[in-house]
């Protein structure tokens, strides 16, 4: 299998946050393996934080350790500016900034929890694939 481009939903962070035993968590662990390509904007970074720093009192997390989380995740990814909009497209406009990065990046998934918000985005040539899903296509679970 080639190493598949990915874009992470915000519902796949808060997840990862919560609990180190699941897919989510796993998933940002290997963020640095080379198993997968991750792309990030300066938008969805933006939503990264506003809903991480939303969660982190009742996730016992810290703002500076929100900050370093986020650092990671910017180190690792490919960061990529969104030159056309194809808004309004799908029912969430936070979806669609999804959408429009996934699209411009050339990625295989988008890796969310919410199938149901990405109805026909296969136009685009792109699949929507949970953590878990995703972990196993490419061997990586434990």
């Amino acid at each position: 299998m080639k190493r598949p481009k990915i874009v992470i939903d915000t519902n796949v962070l808060v997840s990862a946050l919560r609990s180190r035993r699941g897919a989510s968590f796993r998933l940002l662990w290997l963020i640095d393996s080379g198993l997968f390509e991750f792309v990030l904007s300066v938008p969805l970074v933006f939503e990264y934080e506003d809903v991480a720093l939303r969660h982190a009192q009742e996730l016992g997390i810290s703002r500076k350790a929100v900050g370093a989380i986020l650092d990671r995740l910017c180190f690792y990814a490919d960061l990529r500016e969104i030159f056309f909009l194809w808004r309004p497209y799908l029912p969430d406009p936070k979806d669609d900034m999804l959408l429009e990065l996934a699209v411009e990046a050339g990625c295989d998934f988008i890796v969310t929890y919410n199938a149901k918000d990405f109805k026909a985005i296969n136009r685009f040539g792109l699949t929507v694939i949970t953590p878990k899903e995703l972990l196993e296509q490419m061997g990586a679970l434990p």
